[in-house]
């Protein structure tokens, strides 16, 4: 069985601890696959609550506006825009692609209250300023890691493990977390997992998207 996460723990906050590099505080994969999917996990969250329901063809609408008390989801949800025109709900990708900066600021700034990172900033060569994010006080990427490891170790046997293990796979940090060809059949699982679970496959668009504008 998969340990569970602390209480107060979201899905966009377990993420974002797994994706950060505890020594360096960057991520270690794309910074804007790693928003994205941060948009797509707090989506996951607030459908899990009841507060969103998914529609079909990558829609959903707010289904309950009444917080949660948390003050990631609470800052997601109060992100989200009305119906689109002719009563429609609200396209997930396109929420994803425009919230994910969002949801990191609501993410990295609970995680530094809980004492689980230290914000540090600075200007390279005096000019550019960066943000970095190493771990805390309060060790919660170890034990994120290891709940991690566990789920995958058991196939990911749980809808929260599920969750993140698709969206892990929709971001690409799936093979930072599992490397190697021993892990290479479960990878492929859960690519099949990112197209299946709506909030994921929300976030491969957006990833998509991305490159194919670069492309073009």
């Amino acid at each position: 069985m998969t340990p569970a996460p602390p209480p107060s723990l979201t899905l966009p906050e377990e993420l974002l601890l797994l994706a950060l590099d505890p020594g360096r505080g960057r991520p270690v994969i794309s910074r804007t696959s790693l928003r994205y999917g941060l948009a797509g996990a707090a989506l996951a969250d607030l459908a899990a609550a009841g507060r969103i329901t998914p529609e079909g063809g990558g829609r959903f609408t707010v289904a309950s506006p009444l917080p949660l008390h948390d003050p990631v989801l609470d800052g997601a949800l109060s992100a989200l825009p009305g119906p689109a025109k002719g009563g429609r709900g609200i396209r997930a990708r396109r929420w994803v692609h425009g919230a994910g900066r969002t949801v990191q600021e609501l993410c990295l700034d609970r995680l530094a209250e809980r004492g689980a990172v230290r914000r540090r900033t600075g200007r390279v060569l005096g000019l550019f300023p960066y943000a970095r994010f190493p771990a805390g006080r309060v060790d919660l990427t170890g034990p994120a890691r290891s709940r991690f490891k566990a789920a995958a170790d058991a196939r990911f046997p749980d809808p929260r493990s599920r969750l993140l293990g698709a969206l892990a796979s929709a971001t690409g940090l799936d093979a930072k977390l599992l490397p190697g060809g021993a892990w290479r059949p479960l990878r492929r699982e859960l690519r099949r997992l990112a197209k299946e679970e709506w909030t994921a496959h929300a976030v491969r668009q957006a990833i998509q998207q991305d490159r194919n504008a670069a492309a073009s």
